[in-house]
């Protein structure tokens, strides 16, 4: 990911719904993700009861879920969120390929957008700054997710 996100849109997420996949795995820093998100989408009007928050065993697990909500049919937009980190072998790679492939195919084949929140970064430090420290990557998704909702919604009309 660069750090030169577009400017966003100031969006009011009022009457939007959105639902949130979030793996359990490598739990902190997702939780800090997750919580960067909800306070980006409430800050913007969206009301707690209209976001679903649905908690998985790991990034693997989220385009599945992301599906199930996406195909429901009462979301204007799903995200998905995660973080993989570097080990010894490249493995989270394939799973980030992997994941964003298949959210890709949940957004095409249910005609609602889904913001793919799966990072795959080299070190713990790198996760941090993306999930708690000074890049707000939750805040982006969350940005992303209202003017794909704003779209989606326009564009079901």
């Amino acid at each position: 990911m660069s750090l030169s996100a577009p400017a966003s849109t100031t969006l009011r997420g009022t009457g939007f719904r959105f639902g949130l996949v979030a793996a359990r795995f490598n739990q902190t820093l997702v939780d800090g993700l997750m919580a960067r998100v909800l306070a980006s989408l409430q800050a913007s009007g969206v009301r707690e009861v209209d976001i679903t928050v649905l908690r998985v065993p790991g990034s693997h697990e989220v385009p599945w879920a992301a599906q199930r909500l996406a195909a429901a049919g009462r979301r204007h937009c799903v995200i998905g969120l995660g973080v993989l980190i570097a080990g010894d072998t490249n493995h989270h790679e394939l799973v980030g390929e992997s994941v964003s492939h298949a959210l890709q195919q949940v957004a095409l084949g249910t005609g609602v957008p889904v913001i793919n929140g799966v990072m795959a970064v080299n070190t713990v430090a790198q996760a941090r700054a993306r999930c708690t420290g000074r890049i707000n990557r939750g805040a982006e998704f969350a940005a992303a997710a209202l003017e794909m909702a704003a779209l989606h919604r326009r564009l079901s009309r």
